[in-house]
């Protein structure tokens, strides 16, 4: 294969001292310290009272204590990723976050009545595998690391960690390696090519869900969000996932960005191809070199440029999800901090929400037990659990409105179907999301996980992160795409696109 030389970072035109960041969620954020850093003026305009985006936090008093709920993502891999934003403003990570690991990572259970334990340490896994399956998948498990360490060391820095502005940029060496490899071939396909046991395949291809793709339509490279999920391994926040931008924001505001909360942005006001200022829900007028926009890309175009550009409209979207959000009186000694239920169904989950567009008939969920790993979150004695249910997205043509307070009481009916016995009576608070009240929170479609990652929609494929002379977008919706250590890099990318090239290397790809 003829490879072509690398081409030169397109960047923002025009001064670059001063930054408005639009949005404080972990992409804006992991921009501002890399802008502070490199001695950018750097304002960020947030609409909510606190950080952190979809990383949010809701927090509910009763007579016994406070519940504190995360309100997006539980699962946090790539630690490194967060420590070389800190790395920017000459800050220890460790000064700032407490990160916890978490063992195991998940505990599966399967319809059969059997349970397996997934670990990063990959001796761990395979005596488990052994244990539970047998050693024949154990050693298959092994093969099956070695080729997920594979994809990770040929797709993170030439095709992920990087910014691309055209597909001959995807035309290296890593990119032959990725052929000859496999990773161009359908997941469960290559998957089972090391992994036979339907349990092993089930919960190391679960995550092409992230990506909005069954794993029997995903491509193979993305096995790579399972290195990152059950190889690299997986960690808590002392104080809950919100902890995370709390800390970014406070070291964000140490080293000089101006944060401002409470502050709605209602346009960019813009002059032919460039951007002039932000003009705010109340009228204010906040004038910038060059911008950042954080919220979900669609909506940004929409909402704040006023443009519906093809490259956007065509997208097509992830499932949504439901979640149940429940402060408990009880406890279940048996389950672990994250916890997948799988149904006796498994295409039949992906055709329930992705081709049919129907809530699922044999359901697949997630229950995190995050007061597990740190009993803080919730008042003495009691429990707090996140409970995701995948759905349809919002082309589907469920009406929420009605239908959420129902589907309440059929996820509780799943849940104690599944071994959490008295689950709804136990409940003292909640709070529930529907993939209504994801788009009333900015989502497109009402999808958390954004645009989905088919090919057509993946690295140059996927909106690009520039638009005119001098704005930038960053988070799930543009590149490298979904998931917390996509969006954090995605900041730094955005960062990139305003100072140039970094002149350090991330310790993540190192």
């Amino acid at each position: 294969m003829g490879l072509l030389p690398r081409r030169s970072l397109r960047t923002v035109k025009g001064a670059t001292d001063s930054v408005v960041i639009v949005g404080a969620g972990l992409a804006g954020l992991s921009a501002a310290m890399r802008l502070a850093g490199a001695g950018r003026k750097v304002t960020i305009v947030e609409r909510e009272a606190v950080p952190g985006g979809r990383a949010g936090r809701v927090d509910m008093n009763t007579a016994d204590g406070v519940y504190r709920f995360d309100t997006g993502p539980t699962v946090l891999t790539m630690p490194d990723l967060i420590a070389d934003a800190f790395d920017c403003l000459g800050e220890n990570m460790s000064d700032w976050l407490e990160l916890m690991p978490v063992s195991p990572l998940y505990r599966a259970y399967y319809p059969d009545g059997s349970r397996l334990d997934v670990h990063a340490d990959v001796d761990e896994m395979a005596q488990e595998i052994t244990e539970v399956i047998g050693a024949q998948e154990a050693a298959g498990y092994r093969r099956y690391v070695e080729f997920v360490s594979q994809l990770y060391k040929h797709e993170m820095k030439d095709f992920i960690d990087r910014n691309i502005d055209s597909p001959f940029d995807l035309l290296t060496p890593d990119l032959a390696k990725l052929v000859a490899i496999g990773g161009f071939r359908k997941l469960a396909p290559k998957v089972r090519q090391y992994l036979k046991d339907p349990r092993t395949e089930r919960v190391f291809s679960f995550q092409s869900m992230y990506a909005g793709l069954s794993p029997y339509d995903a491509l193979a490279i993305y096995a790579v969000i399972a290195y990152m999920d059950s190889v690299a391994g997986v960690f808590f926040p002392k104080g809950g996932m919100h902890a995370v931008p709390a800390a970014m924001a406070a070291a964000a505001k140490k080293h000089g960005v101006t944060i401002r909360y409470n502050t709605d942005v209602a346009k960019v006001e813009t002059y032919g191809s460039r951007a002039t200022a932000v003009i705010t829900t109340d009228g204010e007028r906040i004038e910038a070199d060059t911008f950042v926009l954080n919220p979900d890309l669609p909506v940004a175009y929409r909402d704040l440029l006023g443009q519906e550009p093809w490259s956007v409209t065509r997208l097509k979207y992830s499932p949504s999800c439901f979640l149940l959000l429940a402060g408990s009186s009880k406890s279940y000694s048996k389950i672990a901090h994250h916890n997948i239920h799988f149904g006796k169904s498994w295409r039949g989950v992906f055709s329930d929400l992705i081709d049919q567009r129907t809530l699922m008939s044999d359901p697949s969920l997630l229950v995190t037990n995050p007061s597990r790993s740190d009993p803080s979150l919730a008042p003495d004695g009691k429990e707090i659990y996140y409970v995701l249910f995948p759905t349809p997205n919002l082309d589907s043509p469920i009406e929420w409105d009605s239908k959420g307070p129902r589907y309440r009481d059929e996820v509780v009916r799943v849940l104690e179907e599944r071994g959490y016995t008295g689950f709804g009576d136990a409940i003292e608070v909640e709070n529930i999301t529907t993939p209504l009240d994801w788009e009333r929170r900015g989502m497109e479609r009402g999808a958390p996980f954004a645009s989905a990652h088919s090919f057509l929609q993946t690295g140059p494929f996927r909106p690009s992160n520039m638009w005119g002379d001098n704005v930038v977008f960053a988070g799930s919706g543009t590149v490298p795409g979904v998931g917390v250590p996509m969006v954090l890099i995605s900041g730094r990318l955005a960062a990139e696109r305003i100072t140039g090239p970094v002149p350090y290397v991330s310790r993540a790809i190192r």
